[in-house]
């Protein structure tokens, strides 16, 4: 992939971000942060700059995108930045609509990649359907029963079993992140939302959506900036390439993403519990220095549960994305 093409696809990602209009402050400041820190040859804050002063159109971008792979991808990429914070709305939709247009892309290559993120999108926070070596602890934590508001305190053993919860999420989305294939991106944020959900649920807390959201933005964690971070990493890393018509990597391109992924879904388990095993006293401030803590942390650990990450890559079936969703 050349860089003009790297660029061109970051664009569209970015154009995806902002297709509903919405003028949101934290929504802006997250897509300038990600511009900033990702790096690498690209020019990303021009590239933000030019999206945000409207100096860039859809069809002149996506006229840069000759191989149909490209296309595909770059169609894949913008329906995740769309869904990354929830299901799109009809001004996402409809950019979609115009972006598979210009893009030359048939109704069953829109239609498939927009199926697969309305259902991660959906994936019902305490849905249990089987479960993975990987993800087994978690997924014993979903049997126990709600208790409202009253505070739960866990013992010894209590809390190993969701300190355990929490690694495993945490492999599970390291080894997601050295997957080239856009679904597996995806599915990054539904886990670490459904992750926070379960810890919630073990200290008695029944926890929708809205509180989620909101609990990860608190703590620095903006959904579309990280999936746009994703994305960013991934095609500045080379991890997208173009083998038989299908986007293929390999596992050590993709480091620098594993450690963002690993840590940050890391940080986000260590702050929700404690924070909900404090019965949620913690402040904004407490809140934001605690995960910048746990996340210098996480990066440490990071090489030392490499090669669990790499096997776990190595198993995962991306053609059952959501079900693995699903059983986490």
């Amino acid at each position: 992939m050349q860089p003009t093409e790297q660029r061109a696809i970051l664009t569209l990602a970015m154009l995806a971000a902002f297709a509903d209009g919405a003028k949101a402050d934290r929504e802006r400041e997250e897509v300038r942060r990600v511009a900033e820190s990702l790096g690498g040859d690209l020019n990303l804050a021009g590239v933000y700059q030019d999206v945000l002063l409207k100096r860039v159109d859809m069809a002149s971008v996506a006229g840069q995108l000759s191989s149909p792979e490209l296309r595909q991808l770059a169609f894949e990429l913008a329906v995740g930045v769309c869904e990354a914070d929830g299901l799109r709305n009809e001004a996402e939709t409809r950019f979609l609509a115009e972006l598979g247009q210009v893009l030359g892309l048939t109704q069953p290559q829109m239609a498939e990649p927009a199926a697969t993120a309305d259902a991660l999108a959906t994936v019902p926070l305490d849905e249990i359907v089987g479960s993975t070596p990987a993800v087994a602890a978690s997924a014993a934590l979903a049997t126990v029963p709600a208790t409202g508001a009253a505070r739960v305190v866990l013992d010894g053993a209590g809390e190993a079993e969701l300190d355990k919860s929490v690694l495993n999420y945490a492999i599970l989305n390291g080894a997601l992140e050295l997957l080239p294939q856009s679904m597996a991106s995806m599915a990054i944020i539904p886990l670490q939302m459904k992750m926070v959900y379960r810890i919630g649920k073990r200290y008695g807390y029944e926890l929708d959506r809205g509180h989620i959201k909101d609990f990860l933005a608190t703590v620095g964690v903006g959904l579309t900036g990280q999936y746009l971070e994703e994305v960013g990493r991934k095609l500045i890393g080379g991890l997208f390439g173009s083998v038989a018509g299908r986007m293929v990597g390999g596992l050590a391109r993709g480091a620098t993403g594993v450690a963002f992924s690993f840590a940050t879904t890391y940080a986000l388990g260590q702050v929700a519990r404690r924070y909900y095993a404090g019965g949620r006293t913690m402040n904004t401030q407490v809140l934001k220095d605690t995960f910048t803590q746990m996340l210098g942390q996480a990066k440490g650990l990071q090489a030392q549960y490499q090669p669990q990450i790499e096997q776990q890559a190595r198993t995962v079936d991306v053609s059952r994305i959501v079900q693995m969703v699903r059983g986490t």
